[in-house]
């Protein structure tokens, strides 16, 4: 196994785990499918990175982060769905990218190019994807409890404003670094899948983030595998191995 498989399977593993546990999150805030349009945002990012030959997570990042700040702050001006402010906010972004994404490069944009990583994107990717992995951690009760009751939550002296822009920026974090793995267009697939097959087969709320982890994990590596065997993509490879867990999960799911 050559070093670039290597740098490709640990880069994948981290995001992989850490999209995974704060998927479990997003799912139980009914905000699983809000990566998607998130990745969109990455678009214009990914074209500059692309024009100009720099980490494409990098050039993700200020695009995901400037939308997730947008959305934070409509969403205190305006209340309306989180989901709504999304969909004005990503549209947005889609548009700008269509303008500058060379057409030769929008394969890479939309569906990721994970055997391109190099070492230092590797250890990019890993610090950030840890860092998301443990403030994840730190805010999932406060998070859990906010997703139950607001009014609850800040009779218990939580700052709904304040855990919600943490919970925001780790999606953000999230989605940039899924741009790498698997694009702009299947991020909310990376989240999404794993999370949704551990719930099936889940009895708990440890069990259901632990799942979820191990499942992310395995259809990254095994994506990345099937990559270098078959040469077809290692993003949708990705996808559609998490996709495969899920259908096996359904079979266990008691009735």
């Amino acid at each position: 196994m050559d070093s670039q498989v290597i740098v490709s399977l640990i880069t994948g593993v981290f995001i992989a785990a850490s999209a995974a546990y704060l998927g479990t999150l997003m799912l139980s805030k009914k905000m699983a499918l809000v990566a998607g349009p998130l990745g969109h945002l990455t678009l214009p990012g990914i074209a500059l990175a692309l024009l100009y030959g720099f980490n494409i997570s990098l050039g993700a990042f200020p695009f995901v982060i400037l939308g997730i700040i947008l959305i934070w702050l409509f969403e205190i001006r305006t209340k309306l769905p989180m989901e709504a402010l999304t969909a004005i906010v990503f549209s947005s972004g889609v548009a700008i990218a269509f303008i500058f994404l060379p057409v030769a490069q929008a394969e890479t944009a939309l569906i990721g190019d994970i055997s391109k990583v190099s070492f230092l994107d590797m250890l990019f990717s890993v610090l950030l994807a840890g860092g998301v992995f443990l403030a994840t951690k730190k805010i999932y009760k406060k998070m859990t409890l906010i997703n139950i009751s607001e009014d609850l939550a800040k009779v218990e002296g939580i700052s709904v404003k304040k855990y919600n822009l943490i919970y925001l920026s780790c999606i953000a974090i999230i989605v940039a670094l899924g741009a790498q793995l698997v694009g702009g267009l299947l991020t909310a697939a990376l989240v999404a899948i794993p999370a949704a097959a551990s719930r099936n087969l889940s009895k708990n709320i440890a069990s259901y983030s632990i799942l979820a982890v191990i499942f992310g994990v395995v259809s990254a590596i095994f994506g990345i595998l099937l990559f270098r065997i078959t040469k077809f993509p290692a993003g949708p490879l990705i996808i559609l191995t998490s996709a495969l867990i899920f259908i096996i999960s359904m079979v266990f799911v008691e009735k």
